[in-house]
């Protein structure tokens, strides 16, 4: 909710040019998190998760604001512990555990809804199990990469945090890309009633710094065939 004015009129929305963003803000919030990201990996791997944990009860928190504005009511509680214990699961167990932590998630979230009654049961339980998907489990497969070079410590001799590295190398790519392209050339909107700010020429050159900075980090990082950069950074 925009802030009134001492007028008692709502301020003005603040105008952060092409962009769209506050870049103090988004360069500061980075920083922060990379810099916690960094040390997690290079001193304790299992710190690391912890951010991840966070990071999943953000976004279900997030998602379940979005589905808000459309009458869809999540139940929050079930869904952040369930995506906690599965990321937990996935990091000590492996994937055959993170499999039943996310079917006994489902079941238990499920279950939570049924004391609300059956009025908008179906629509609900719909979006929890979609939530529940495509947030924790696939944040899982991050707590599944890490655990790859074993638990404990962590630095750039573990195969996971290079693998982790990576990940979040092609993520800062992509980002980075769409905004210097859609800054300096951006003139043809994606889809401006969802984000007015997207362009076509910002989708490509994230597309174009997402593949080099796949290519770089598969053969300079993991060792690989330069191809597959060109995947990972599809």
């Amino acid at each position: 909710m925009t802030a009134p004015t001492p007028t008692g009129q709502p301020a003005p929305a603040k105008d952060h040019g092409r962009a769209g963003r506050d870049l103090k803000a988004a360069f500061a919030s980075a920083f922060v998190l990379l810099g916690a990201i960094a040390t997690s990996l290079v001193f304790l791997k299992a710190a690391f998760m912890l951010i991840v944990a966070v990071a999943v009860c953000v976004a279900v928190w997030e998602l379940g604001r979005g589905f808000a504005a459309k009458g869809i009511d999540l139940p929050e509680e079930p869904l952040m512990v369930g995506g906690v214990v599965m990321v937990v699961v996935a990091y000590l167990f492996g994937p055959d555990a993170l499999v039943t932590a996310t079917a006994v998630s489902g079941l238990v979230t499920m279950l939570w809804l049924l004391r609300r009654g059956i009025d908008g049961y179906v629509q609900n339980a719909t979006a929890s199990l979609f939530t529940l998907i495509y947030v924790p489990f696939l944040g899982s497969f991050v707590a599944l990469l890490l655990a790859e070079g074993g638990l404990g410590g962590g630095g750039l001799d573990d195969d996971g945090v290079r693998g982790i590295i990576a990940f979040i190398g092609v993520t800062i790519a992509s980002d980075t890309g769409g905004y210097v392209a859609g800054v300096l050339f951006g003139k043809h909107p994606m889809a401006p009633v969802i984000s007015p700010k997207k362009s076509w020429e910002g989708f490509v050159g994230s597309m174009v710094f997402t593949v080099a900075a796949g290519i770089l980090l598969v053969v300079w990082l993991l060792d690989g065939d330069w191809w597959v950069g060109i995947f990972l950074g599809l």
